[in-house]
């Protein structure tokens, strides 16, 4: 079976310059502390010339963030529409992006199918969003467009897709229900799951309505021909079951690609997405939808769904700055571990996630505090399926509180009760012959947008071990052009207090400052 997980480090192609999406940069003062600390090392000199390097990255670059998620009733977060504008470029260069044909206030004006109108109060959606008011009439119209969508954390762009799927499909006879229609990609099991959860919620009073999930089963199961209207997978699995006539593509409608960016540009996923493509009809309405397309990203993009309408959403203020992000000066990588002990009774005032690098180092942070008496589950893509169901089910519902983890869950999922994020190992680019380490800045705002989410409170700390890892930590605060705020850690207690304000007090956060 062809291979689908997120590779949990990983492997960015193309030339130094095209990866390195902003130069390495230290403009963080050293704080007035006895304890050594790796901004100590910084030279004036250094911080001059990162601040004139930063001055010229536009701060909008950096206003990208994670999809939006699961609805309230699966234990997500219900959507918080923060203030932006919607740029729309027309495939139709004779049409007026600015046309009132192509925004919709309300979601009655759409002519949507009443019981679709039902699931969406059900969500309690009562307007569309502002991304939703400028996509769906693109989506909806006919003869259907393809799109390529732009968009923020909590701006209904998985409800806009999912409206344009329940829209589409056809359930008028038994035959068309067990016909798959519409086709939804995603990186990871777990997105998948979330988006099936989605489809289910939205579409709960079509009658008639089967939703299927492609993802990898284990190996003594065969999975069994799909008989429903709309297929929820990861590219692999997809593959290998219309190889094996399990899934039949020939009457889809609709393609959607969650996280589009990930999906067409990682190794691995981008070819298997090129190569499933090929297995689809030629008429298929291709819809990407991404928080993020850097520019060689999007130019592919734009070839996988030709002639496509395109939406760009863009922040009044940058989501990174709704999260208070802290660091933590560590001995050693040794240390990193104690550090996490001590930590261990914030991590579980909401629910936390600890990122780490490698499935390994996932495994034994598990086992030893597991032996110390402590509660931790652990998810990575070395887990079977069900397994890591039945993991990411329990921190749903919150009877597992932490949960450590590779990248594989650093995109789209959405648990409401998150409140903090651990970079144990601070997010990196594989960069083959790089002269120094790089940081991957935009899975470390991925990862630290899994707290905080619409609105919420949500605290992201970062390890530093050594001085590589605190010039990536620079590299990202530079990028963001933010403040990561360093902690003292001589003082636990007063450790302790910083955190436990900033989680008990969200409105402290922007102007969070050390008492």
């Amino acid at each position: 079976m062809a291979s689908e997980q997120p590779a949990e480090t990983p492997k960015t192609g193309g030339s130094l310059e095209d990866r390195i999406t902003k130069p390495s940069g230290m403009n963080a003062t050293a704080q007035d502390n006895s304890k050594q600390s790796w901004a100590d090392e910084v030279s004036s000199a250094e911080t001059t010339n990162a601040n004139n390097a930063d001055a010229e990255k536009p701060a909008e670059d950096a206003a990208i963030s994670q999809t939006d998620g699961a609805p309230s009733a699966l234990g997500g977060t219900n959507l918080h529409e923060p203030e932006y504008t919607v740029q729309v470029k027309l495939s139709d260069l004779q049409a007026d992006p600015n046309n009132p044909l192509y925004s919709a206030k309300t979601f009655e004006e759409l002519g949507l199918d009443p019981k679709i109108l039902q699931g969406l109060l059900m969500m309690n959606f009562r307007k569309p969003s502002k991304i939703q008011e400028r996509a769906l009439p693109l989506l909806l119209a006919n003869p259907p467009t393809n799109l390529i969508g732009q968009s923020q954390s909590g701006t209904g762009k998985t409800a806009a897709f999912v409206l344009n799927i329940l829209s589409r499909i056809d359930l008028s006879t038994e035959e068309m229900r067990k016909t798959p229609q519409a086709l939804v990609l995603a990186p990871s099991r777990e997105l998948a799951r979330q988006i099936v959860g989605v489809i289910q919620v939205m579409g709960s009073f079509l009658e008639g309505l089967a939703v299927c999930t492609a993802v990898p089963t284990e190996k003594h199961e065969r999975p069994s021909r799909l008989e429903c209207s709309v297929v929820v997978g990861t590219p692999g699995t997809v593959i290998d079951q219309i190889k094996k006539r399990i899934f039949l593509p020939q009457k889809l409608k609709v393609l959607v690609l969650d996280e589009a960016d990930n999906m067409l540009e990682q190794q691995g996923l981008g070819e298997q997405c090129i190569r499933l493509k090929s297995f689809l009809p030629k008429d298929i309405q291709v819809v990407l939808f991404s928080a993020t397309f850097p520019p060689h990203v999007h130019r592919y993009a734009a070839k996988f769904a030709p002639g496509a309408n395109q939406l760009t959403l863009q922040h009044e203020e940058l989501t990174v700055e709704g999260i208070k992000q802290l660091y933590l000066d560590c001995d050693s990588d040794e240390d990193k571990y104690n550090v996490l002990v001590k930590l261990y009774g914030l991590l579980t005032i909401g629910s936390s996630i600890i990122f780490v690098k490698h499935r390994a180092t996932a495994m034994e942070i598990e086992k030893r505090m597991t032996a110390e008496g402590h509660t931790i589950a652990s998810l990575t893509g070395g887990i079977e399926g069900s397994k890591r169901d039945e993991v990411i089910d329990k921190f749903r519902d919150g009877s597992a509180k932490v949960l450590i983890t590779t990248n594989v869950l650093a995109r789209g999922i959405d648990v409401s009760t998150v409140s903090m994020v651990i970079n144990y190992d601070i997010p990196e680019l594989h960069i083959p012959n790089a002269p120094k380490r790089v940081a991957d800045c935009q899975t470390y705002l991925h990862r630290i947008g899994r707290t905080g989410r619409f609105g919420r409170v949500g605290v992201s700390i970062s390890f530093v071990a050594n001085r590589e890892e605190w010039d990536m930590l620079m590299q990202i605060q530079n990028f963001f052009n933010t403040n990561i705020t360093r902690i003292d850690t001589r003082d636990w207690d007063e450790v302790e207090d910083i955190i436990k304000k900033t989680i008990k007090n969200p409105r402290s956060q922007a102007n969070f400052t050390k008492e």
